[in-house]
């Protein structure tokens, strides 16, 4: 019974946010709203124009660094083991690992934009 009233009770917020998200906007479209991209790139243009290879260069090291500062998220908890230095040293190898490879990145000049 707990579990059909929750059921009944989430349907019926659902349902009445979005009778308000369709009711409440006012709807003003203007030429960039119809447009069908809205990401920066030309509709009018070709479709089949190539990618920099330097949008692809920076989204892998995005997701690259991203990952890696993952390897981050148990050191709060970590910090209250029996041998908080154990936590601390390898926190500090990973965050200097991942400094390096910035730095070299940033040297080789992969993070600039344009050439």
């Amino acid at each position: 019974m707990h579990i059909m009233n929750m059921f009944i009770f989430t349907s019926l917020i659902s349902a009445v946010l979005m009778m308000v998200s369709f009711w409440l906007p006012q709807m003003m479209p203007d030429m960039e709203k119809l447009s069908p991209y809205e990401c920066g790139f030309d509709p009018l243009g070709s479709a089949r124009l190539p990618f920099s290879i330097r949008f692809f260069l920076v989204a892998i090291l995005f997701l690259l660094f991203d990952l890696e500062n993952a390897l981050l998220l148990p050191t709060p908890w970590a910090v209250n083991l029996a041998q908080p230095f154990t936590t601390l040293l390898w926190t500090s190898v990973i965050i200097l690992l991942l400094s390096a490879g910035l730095l070299y990145e940033w040297k080789q000049g992969g993070l600039d934009w344009a050439e």
